[in-house]
């Protein structure tokens, strides 16, 4: 059993970006078994229905946590597909119970792959806690949600190519 200060919000993270994407207009749907991605988001627009899975993988720095250029998800992904999102909710590291700072929706263009799975660094950690890359600000919170939007979704790159 894990001590109840050590335990991180997994759970959290989900809903807080499952209901950050209802209210902007997306249907949310939980699959039956989590065996995969976390939930399948819809929405209409110009009369075609967008399907895209997600799985959220929460950031929740750990008080020794240093300084690093490139912050982001590193790990196993239980499912991948070319329409997919990865969002990833960067947390405080004072306050891991409150909302997220900002929240990064990754198309599957800009996952890695990488000797522990895969990886995908759209921000930094500074001075103890973690900032947006410049190049991914497209990527980030209302402009990442609204990208969800672009049919060529999957196409996406950052703004500079040293990804």
């Amino acid at each position: 059993m894990v001590p109840e200060h050590r335990r991180q919000p997994d759970y959290f993270a989900e809903l807080y970006v499952a209901g950050v994407l209802a209210d902007a207009g997306w249907n949310i749907y939980f699959p039956h078994r989590d065996r995969g991605f976390d939930f399948i988001i819809a929405k209409l627009v110009a009369g075609n229905m967008l399907l895209r899975p997600v799985q959220v993988k929460g950031k929740y720095p750990s008080g020794g946590k240093t300084d690093k250029p490139n912050y982001g998800y590193v790990g196993r992904l239980t499912e991948i597909h070319p329409e997919m999102v990865l969002s990833i909710p960067f947390f405080a590291a004072k306050s891991q119970m409150n909302p997220p700072l900002f929240v990064a929706y990754m198309p599957f263009s800009l996952i890695r792959r990488h000797k522990r799975g895969y990886r995908c660094l759209p921000a930094t950690f500074q001075r103890g806690e973690p900032k947006r890359r410049r190049d991914f600000a497209q990527f980030f919170d209302l402009d990442g949600i609204r990208r969800l939007e672009d049919e060529r979704w999957k196409e996406s790159t950052v703004l500079t190519q040293k990804y």
